[in-house]
């Protein structure tokens, strides 16, 4: 009976401890999303930026189309910037979201 017991016990802890690692894992990976989306996002309006003074005269340049051309290009150069690497927004973001998940859980279990 003590062995059914034991068995059951551990049984349970497995199954405790496979249930908490997804949600850490999950945690992790939003939190990198997070961060890579907000890389881009700064990117984004940095590029934005860069490109005011870029006047497109010509048959063929300016107008709204282009406005709308150039913020929808320049949001792809962020993402793509951002999933590459980008310029180390991420690692900073990231490690900020991740330091509050920790305070928040020091304070909860507190």
């Amino acid at each position: 009976m003590t062995d059914l017991l034991t068995n059951m016990a551990m049984f349970e802890a497995d199954m405790l401890s496979a249930t908490k690692a997804p949600k850490v894992n999950n945690n992790l990976e939003k939190a990198e999303k997070s961060a890579e989306d907000f890389e881009a996002f700064f990117l984004t309006k940095m590029m934005e930026s860069m490109f005011d003074g870029v006047s497109t005269n010509g048959m063929f340049g300016g107008g709204n189309a282009e406005k709308i051309y150039r913020s929808m290009l320049l949001d792809q150069y962020g993402k793509e910037m951002a999933k590459v690497g980008g310029v180390g927004v991420k690692d900073w973001v990231m490690r900020s979201i991740l330091e509050m998940q920790e305070q928040n859980s020091v304070e909860f279990l507190g």
